[in-house]
């Protein structure tokens, strides 16, 4: 088994160290596949499909991928979807995930692309049709999938709840990109895999309601796409456990048995789980004989295939004869839990009834043993309650933000139908009304008629007789207007010319005020550019820039091929110039990274000559790999968007000089 890990191992590192290209501007961001990439995109995703059949199978065809030759052209899509598929075989091989940084890295490359301006919700830009070489698998789908495998990892370092918020981020994901008739297949498996993932971690943190819910969940699509021939079964009787918990009797047994119904066959380790739940929910609810409970329980100890199913047997035993008085028994069968199961949970249990088994027999001694290692539990509980509290936080949270999206749905198509409904109706009303209208105006229009025209007579002669006042009226009324309008008129003319005149002057000001500053910027970049030269013609800026100058570096080569060594002095004299000429640069990356190391200080004082990190591993007499990964690493932990050398450059003000 060693052996195989190290294979592994190795095999993993050569993916990792697959060489993706320095460009800023990377294809993949765009959605355009690179042209030499086209071979490695296609056998990473046949190992992709593989791996949902046979993930074994797909975990040798990666080890031999990674040493290929397709793998030295991973563009940056490829090298994340490659890190989020060796992360997904470590896992369903039953391997550490040993690749955690690169993951996380995949993960915030896919919600990059996810979240991009001008994708559509299956991930195509609008202005890019070659982007679907890229996109054979879904790009929201490979988010989903890294936000997942990236919450396993987190479980396994014991942090349940990022684990929990990596999950709920996953079905966010699943659940903005695609609509529910989308999620079959692959897509349908994987929600189901997420919701039982949450159900177990819910279930494990004593939290049944939540892991009722999401088990159904994981059912639904469970039963769109099975996981395996177990998946349904032992869905249906987690839910059975659940409901036994919180004291649904009826519900617990109908999951139990519809459980014992889906199970294909009765030799594995799950029936014989089955089995052992269902005994403990007969004792407690019904009139079963105690005896034949207690002995068909002795006959699944004795069916266990290994120690670890064993020792579970014999909890769930030892518990059930500590119920019937039989201490002596229950003893022999909580001490092998107690001393043997790893899981905290039965030790517990198992410490609990052990301390009442020797209280009651008078030794205080083995009882006080017990007793000492539940007391010492109760910190971890503590803060096993606050993880609890924030989980069901989230939890809630999920729930609603669900609830109102599928509300918000739903109303919009309510709105719609009753739209289409009413319009029909609302026009054939109208029709009518309009039918009905015009018939009865037949009949009313001839006397209708008659009397306008008697008052539209009258009206003209007194309309007539109105308009001959109000034009008498209007003509002295607009000549007082015209009057005063050429007055305001003038009054508004004068203010106008005196208004541009201040403008005019202010104008001139502004102007001589810009040509002064011009000239003032002008001086301090020449002197500037003059504080560069000199800080570039020191003695030891000299000597190490001059000592690569002419070198053919390549980031292959090794650095001992390079006859390049300076000594501690050398460095340090280096240090003290910089704080000479730039004495800004320091405080400003302690402002960041307090704790910053001497070694990345120097990286970043060597940057201010001009430097690229394959000239500075020749200086420093280091691989361009670990200089490379060292500049990572603190551009990371000083929490900034752009390159550290970048950075440095800017704030000492020199960026224009070194790149002129």
């Amino acid at each position: 088994m060693k052996c195989l890990h190290h294979i592994l191992v190795l095999g993993l590192l050569l993916a990792v160290m697959v060489k993706c290209g320095d460009s800023p501007g990377s294809s993949a961001r765009t959605g355009t596949p690179s042209q030499s990439g086209t071979a490695a995109l296609e056998a990473l995703e046949e190992i992709d499909s593989l791996m949902w059949k046979q993930p074994d199978s797909a975990l040798t065809v990666m080890l031999k991928f990674a040493a290929s030759p397709e793998a030295d052209s991973l563009d940056d899509f490829e090298e994340h979807y490659c890190q989020m598929l060796i992360s997904e075989l470590l896992y369903k091989n039953d391997y550490e995930q040993s690749n955690r940084e690169e993951l996380l890295n995949a993960v915030d490359y896919f919600d990059s692309i996810v979240a991009a301006d001008g994708y559509k919700t299956d991930s195509r830009r609008d202005d890019a049709p070659r982007a679907s070489a890229k996109n054979v698998q879904n790009t929201a789908f490979l988010d989903a999938r890294a936000h997942y495998i990236n919450g396993v990892g987190f479980y396994e370092r014991g942090d349940v709840v990022n684990a929990c918020a990596e999950y709920l981020k996953t079905l966010e994901v699943m659940e903005a990109n695609f609509e529910e008739k989308e999620l079959v297949g692959h897509k349908a498996r994987f929600m189901a895999y997420t919701y039982n993932r949450l159900g177990d971690l819910f279930e494990e943190l004593l939290l049944a309601e939540s892991a009722i819910s999401c088990y159904k969940q994981a059912l639904f699509f469970c039963r769109r796409e099975t996981t395996s021939k177990y998946g349904i079964p032992v869905l249906l009787y987690r839910l059975g456990i659940q409901y036994d918990i919180i004291g649904q009797k009826d519900s617990a047994a109908f999951f139990y048995d519809e459980a014992l119904a889906y199970m294909p066959d009765f030799n594995n380790l799950h029936y014989r789980d089955l089995m052992a739940n269902k005994a403990l929910f007969d004792y407690y609810n019904s009139n079963y004989n105690s005896d034949s409970i207690i002995n068909g329980l002795k006959q699944l100890v004795a069916l266990s295939i290994d120690e670890g199913e064993k020792t579970t047997r014999s909890l769930t035993l030892g518990n059930l004869l500590f119920e019937e008085k039989q201490y002596d028994s229950s003893r022999v069968y909580l001490e092998t839990v107690f001393e043997q199961k790893e899981d905290i949970t039965s030790k517990i249990i198992a410490a609990q009834n052990l301390c009442n088994i020797y209280q009651m027999e008078g030794d205080s001694i083995k009882a006080q043993k017990y007793a000492s290692f539940l007391v010492g539990l109760t910190m971890s509980e503590m803060v096993k309650k606050k993880d609890v509290s924030k989980i069901i936080e989230m939890f809630k949270s999920y729930l609603t933000n669900k609830q109102e999206k599928s509300a918000e749905i739903e109303r919009q198509k309510a709105v719609k139908k009753n739209t289409n409904t009413i319009i029909p109706i609302a026009t054939m009303i109208a029709f009518a009304i309009f039918c009905i209208l015009i018939l009865r105006s037949k009949k009313l229009l001839k006397k209708q008629q008659e009397e306008a025209d008697k008052v539209i007579g009258e009206a003209e002669q007194e309309h007539e007789k109105e308009l001959r006042l109000w034009q008498a009226e209007a003509d002295n009324t607009l000549e007082e207007t015209k009057k005063k309008y050429e007055e305001e008129l003038e009054t508004e003319r004068n203010a106008y010319q005196k208004e541009r005149e201040k403008l005019q002057l202010s104008l001139q000001l502004s102007k001589r005020n810009m040509d002064t500053l011009q000239e003032e910027l002008g001086r301090k970049r020449t002197d500037a550019e003059g504080h560069y030269e000199a800080f570039l013609r020191e003695p030891v800026c000299v000597k190490i820039i001059d000592a690569v100058r002419d070198l053919q570096i390549t980031t292959r080569k090794p650095y001992t091929s390079y006859c390049v060594n300076f000594d501690d002095e050398t460095l340090a004299q280096f240090g003290l110039v910089v704080s000479a000429y730039y004495g800004e640069v320091k405080p400003a990356l302690l402002c960041l990274y307090p704790s910053i190391a001497q070694e990345d200080l120097l990286l970043c004082y060597l940057y201010l000559l001009g430097m690229e990190n394959k000239q500075i591993a020749v200086v420093r007499q280091r691989e361009y790999s670990t200089v490379r990964k060292q500049a990572g690493e603190l551009k990371r932990r000083l929490g900034i968007d752009e390159s550290v050398r970048d950075y440095v450059l800017n704030v000492a003000g020199v960026k224009e000089f070194v790149e002129k």
